[in-house]
This record gives C-alpha cells, structure tokens and sequence, in this order.
C-alpha cells in the first residue's frame, strides 16, 4: 500500500511539474543553452590567423608541414636510418600512406577557414582588402595541395558547413591552374590601401596591401613558370604579367610567417618544431629518437662548391650540447643504412640548432632568392628584359646568403667576402645549351631555398634539376625512382568513392609514380 502511494505521488508531481514547466521553456530554457563564451559569426580576423598557421604547416606530424618534413628526405636534405622516418629517401613501400597527410589536414583547416572568411567579407566593399588577401593565401594553399596531388577538390571544396556538400568532386589539375592564376590577378587588382585590413592579424604582412600585391604577383610568377611543360605560350603569359604587376625583389618584402619561441606550439615554427621533437631534441649527437641526420649528397654538394652556407646551417656535436661547425668536419649520412643505428652515427652531420632549428625564426614562404631564380630563366626563355640571365643568377645567389640573417640573426650571418668569393667562383655559364644552363639555375635553387622541400620538388618535377640519383633501397614503392606525387587518403577512397574513381580514372592510377598534369 505504500509502494502505491508513492508512486501516485511521483505521477502526480511529474503531471504538475509538467504544467508549470513547459510555458517556462519558452520564456527561458532557451537562454540556458546558450553558451556565453561562444560567437554566433566568425570574427573574420581570427579565423585568417589561423589559417595562415594552418597553411604555413602548423599541425605537427600529421598536418601540412608533414609533407615539407618528408620531402626534405625526397630532396636528399636529410635521411634516417630508420624505415618511418625515412620514407622520403628510400620510399618504403609500408610508409606509403604518409603521402597522404597534407590532403587530410588541408581541408578541415586552412580551406574550410579561408572559406569561412570569404563568405563573411566578400558582400561588404569596405572589406575588399580582407577577401583581397584570403583569395591569396587561399591560392598559396590550394598551389600546394593540387602541386602534391595533381587533380584535387577545387570549385567545390569547403562546403560541408555551408551547403552540406561532404563529397565534393575532384576537379582536373589542367582547370585549377588557370582559375589560381586568375584569383591572384583579381585578388591584386582589389587591394586597396586606403581601405580596412586584418592589421596584425596578418602574420605576413600586418595588412600592407602593397606588400600582399607584391606576395600575389610573386606567386603568379612561380605559378605561370609551372606551366612551361604543358602549355608554353600560357606560361609566358602569365610570367609576363606578373613581372610587369611587380614581384618580390626587396628582403623587405619577402613573405614569411613570424613565429615565436614559447607559448603554445601552434605559435612556433612548424617545420623546425616537427624536426626539433623529431630527432634533435637532445642535443647530443647520437640520440636522434627517428634517426635522421643530413643526407650525405647534400652535404657533399656544399663542400664540393666550397659553400659558406655549410658552417651556418650544419653541425656535429662532439659531446653533449657541445656543437663542431668546422667545414672540414662535416659529413652526410648515406641514404641506403637499413634499421640499425651506423656505429658512427655521431660523426654525421645534422641541422645547426642556432640556425635552423630556431622555433621563433619565421618560415620564408615567398623570398627574393626564389624571385631572382624564377626572372633568371625568364630573362633565358626571353621573357624578361630588366636584367640579364647572369646578372640574375647572382642576384639570386647573394639573396640566398642574405636569407639566413633574416631566418636568424647575427648567428646567420655569412662575411661578405665568402659571400663575393662563391658568386666570384659560381657565375652563370651564358654559353653553354639551355639545358645546361637550367641545371645551373636550379641546382643553385636546391641550396639556396632550403628548407622549403616542396618547392624544390615542384621545380625537380618540372625541370629535372637538380640532377639527384634516385635511393634504390630494397622494398621501395618506385621501382628505384623518385615518385612524382602523393596519394589520395584511403577514407576518400572508402567515402568519396565515386569521386575519387572519377579522378582517378582521367588523371591516372593513385600512384607514386603517376605524372601529374604539368609534370609532363
């Protein structure tokens, strides 16, 4: 009797509660929910510096920097003995899958927020500067990604959010290019410097929009010299509109990424961070937890030439915390040591933690080396008439010295008479083939934009040069060779399925060695 009580009771409770209850859920439940310390819209300046971390390559291992961490081993910077961390020397068939990296945190980050950004600016004229300069940096991303993976989301991409379209389709490699050049010309023809900009939101150029003209022509011109091998007269096109629209040609305005040396880890560095946990973190020599030193074609490269740039960026450590820049000392490790630390693992070179290791140094992401390079073999191809072929070989070759000062300081300072004395011994021969004088330019290229991997392995692709001999090391994916793109993530595979065949079945297997499109 009383278990009949009590459950009258709670009924009749429940039915009153019910009554005074839900009139109130109108007049106030609804505020409840609603978290204080969220924005109901994007605050468009946050989102931009985010995504220029996340574009720059913050994300670790798994993000956009992985790609730049794995080509340094491709472009035979570095190597390890071990078979994970040394996927891009030897191309391990098991490793494989850690190509597919920069696609899968490409698009939930800086795409989806450069999206986001275009979205909420691009109806207000008083904002042109701010959709000026995310239709840019969204060009310097997608560049990336599509120069990796060939055909790639393009036209549809980063719209889960705003049309819940969650398998976009893959868009040809030949279409993306020609709408990439077009947003920078529209994108640099926009700014307007009388106009609101993200101020110090801007990482790379705390909103001088002279400066972002200038980083928007520059691209254009590394992005229309891409060209060369698919289609010529677009490439001079395009090449001589961005010299004429003005490129990068002063240290003042190189693009980079300021970072810092403390806080959290999405304010450092990224590559140097990825390397710093990666193997040099103990500052010894001989504790490297992935193995990886530099790779001893590299290496041999400066010393051959004499380069002053070998004492700045290279070290061997003769004991703990105790580095050795003696140019006579320094060695690069062979690519093809199988899974067992070298007993002289110690005596090889690695990275000078003074310079290249700085986790506050910024990350040059457009630089005046690159410039000069590029104006070089358009003043050979006779597109460009401001300076000879020679006088831009050396121009690139002392930007190049220039750049470690500006990466770090007084510790990447090269004396001016070794700077004198290698442009003195490296001058461009004018009166050998073109071929041999592209293999010139862009061996030159490969020690003088280092780190920046990728863009070297854009130009290989494209050029042949440097002249590298491919890691024929036992269980390769390539047959020996330097593979020629990334591949797609298996999700894409598993859950964009038709897409992906359809990209597939025009561009080619999803394979290493498969040639993107201007990589003809």
């Amino acid at each position: 009797m009383m278990n009949k009580h009590i459950t009258r009771y709670a009924v009749t409770f429940s039915a009153a509660l019910s009554a005074f209850a839900l009139p109130a859920c109108d007049k106030g439940f609804k505020d409840l929910n609603v978290n204080p310390d969220a924005v109901s819209a994007p605050v468009p300046a946050y989102v931009f510096t985010k995504a220029l971390y996340d574009g720059g390559g913050y994300n670790g291992h798994y993000g956009s920097s992985m790609g730049d961490f794995f080509l340094m081993g491709t472009m035979q910077y570095t190597t390890s003995y071990n078979d994970v961390a040394g996927f891009g020397s030897k191309y391990v068939s098991s490793q494989i899958s850690q190509s597919s990296a920069p696609f899968s945190a490409a698009y939930p980050d800086e795409i989806n927020e450069l999206g986001i950004i275009i979205k909420a600016v691009k109806n207000d004229p008083s904002k042109v500067n701010l959709l000026a300069a995310a239709r840019i940096w969204r060009v310097y991303c997608f560049s990336k990604l599509t120069d990796l993976y060939g055909d790639v989301p393009y036209f549809k991409a980063g719209l889960g959010y705003d049309s819940s379209l969650y398998k976009p389709a893959y868009d040809a490699q030949k279409d993306i290019y020609p709408n990439l050049l077009s947003e920078l010309d529209a994108a640099a023809q926009s700014l307007d410097g009388s106009k609101t900009t993200f101020g110090n939101a801007d990482l790379i150029y705390g909103g001088k929009t002279d400066q972002w003209k200038k980083f928007a022509y520059s691209l254009m011109l590394r992005l229309g010299m891409r060209l060369t091998k698919v289609d010529i007269a677009a490439a001079q096109s395009w090449v001589t509109k961005a010299i004429a629209g003005g490129v990068i040609t002063q240290d003042a305005d190189i693009a980079k990424i300021a970072y810092a040396d403390g806080g959290q880890d999405i304010n450092k560095n990224p590559l140097m961070l990825d390397m710093w946990n990666a193997d040099y973190i103990r500052q010894d020599g001989v504790s490297n937890p992935e193995g990886g030193k530099y790779q001893q074609k590299f290496v041999d490269s400066l010393k051959a030439h004499k380069d002053p740039r070998l004492p700045i960026i290279s070290v061997v450590y003769t004991a703990p915390k105790t580095t050795d820049t003696s140019f006579a000392l320094q060695k690069g490790m062979p690519d093809n040591i199988s899974n067992a630390i070298p007993g002289n693992f110690g005596t090889y070179s690695e990275p000078n933690p003074k310079t290249v290791l700085l986790l506050g140094s910024p990350r040059l992401v457009f630089t005046v080396a690159e410039t000069n390079f590029l104006l070089t073999e358009a003043a050979l191809r006779g597109w460009y008439s401001g300076a000879t072929a020679a006088v831009g070989f050396e121009a690139g070759i002392r930007a190049a010295m220039r750049h470690w000062s500006i990466i770090a300081g007084s510790a990447g300072m090269i004396n001016q008479q070794a700077i004198d004395d290698y442009v003195s011994a490296h001058q461009l021969n004018t009166a050998v083939s073109f071929n041999e004088q592209m293999r010139q330019i862009y061996t030159e290229f490969w020690v003088s934009i280092f780190p920046d991997a990728q863009e070297v392995y854009n130009n290989y692709r494209r050029t042949g040069y440097p002249a590298l001999t491919p890691n024929n090391y036992g269980g390769n994916a390539t047959g020996g060779q330097i593979f020629r793109r990334c591949l797609y993530p298996v999700i894409e595979k598993n859950l964009n399925t038709v897409n992906y065949n359809a990209a597939v079945s025009r561009q080619g297997a999803d394979d290493l060695m498969t040639h993107i499109w201007w990589d003809k």
